[in-house]
């Protein structure tokens, strides 16, 4: 019997449903431990330690975010592509930009022969597309098309304000988890004999220890499904799934050697994990090429 077919539009509907959704577990998880630590030292001083985690938090973010582009290049050692080299590239770009409605983003290339792309920029004004040689070299038209199209979802979808929300609301919960852990080895013994208040701090401990990993578990979630969410946006650019599945499956079977010059941090931005890591874990930021693969056929 042949497989159900997928709309694209019921896609990304879902992905979108679902990212907000785990976004929704980590301000819980975060509610959550602003009761418990209220419950365990007043309300004072988790007060206090909101304060201080959501400066920390939002300073640190803030500046990358504004600076998002110019950091994420510079990273890569990308470089402003020639119109006249690589005409191809912005052809493709172009289209993309038509079929999308949005502006034309900045085309950067950048070092390597391994098949990547990348998209950045707070916002589509602001937008900068930069793909490696290897994807120029390798890819034909209607593939370097699909990997355009897959890098303008991103930008068309908001996902670089999205994944730095979940980015502030995740530090924080971290910056909170470090400063009550280390807030217990000076507060002595003040109420200690409260035995709800005991409880609560052993909750809190809990908390502390578990809550970073689980919302770091869910930020990785969410980047997973917004890379099935910009692969079935793409489709609706495109309207067909055949350069992104030719793309892909290039990916997939690039042997090539180098690897590209890529921070940790900035990895998660690109169309495929660079380090070509096991993607089937929960700590995985990119999901499986195969199950991409598997959906994009079944549009």
């Amino acid at each position: 019997m042949e497989p159900a077919r997928i709309i694209f539009y019921d896609q990304i509907a879902r992905n979108k449903r679902n990212s907000v959704f785990l976004m929704i577990i980590i301000i819980a998880i975060f509610i959550l431990f602003g009761f418990v630590i209220g419950m365990a030292f007043g309300r004072d001083y988790f007060i206090f330690i909101m304060i201080v985690s959501i400066i920390i938090s939002i300073l640190y973010v803030w500046i990358g975010f504004y600076n998002s582009d110019k950091i994420a290049l510079a990273s890569v050692g990308a470089k402003p592509a020639d119109r006249n080299a690589y005409r191809n590239l912005y052809n493709s770009v172009e289209s993309m930009s038509l079929a999308s409605g949005m502006p034309m983003p900045r085309v950067y290339i950048m070092p390597g022969s391994q098949i990547n792309a990348f998209a950045t920029g707070r916002n589509p004004k602001s937008s900068v597309i930069c793909v490696t040689e290897g994807a120029f070299e390798k890819l034909d038209k209607r593939e370097l098309e699909g990997v355009i199209a897959h890098e303008m979802s991103h930008i068309a979808n908001y996902d670089i304000r999205f994944m730095t929300l979940t980015a502030v609301l995740v530090g924080m919960i971290a910056i909170i988890s470090e400063i009550f852990l280390r807030s217990l080895h000076f507060s002595g013994g003040n109420d200690r004999d409260n035995k709800a208040q005991i409880i609560f701090i052993l909750i809190g401990i809990l908390l502390a220890i578990l809550a970073p990993i689980v919302t770091y578990l869910v930020q990785m979630a969410i980047s997973r499904k917004r890379e099935f969410s910009a692969d079935a946006t793409a489709i609706k650019f495109t309207r067909s799934p055949t350069g992104l599945v030719g793309a892909l499956r290039k990916i997939k079977n690039d042997s090539s050697s180098e690897k590209v010059r890529v921070s940790k941090a900035v990895a998660p931005l690109f169309m495929s994990d660079p380090f070509k890591r096991d993607l089937s874990n929960l700590w995985s930021t990119h999901p499986p090429i195969d199950k991409r693969i598997q959906i994009l056929e079944k549009m």
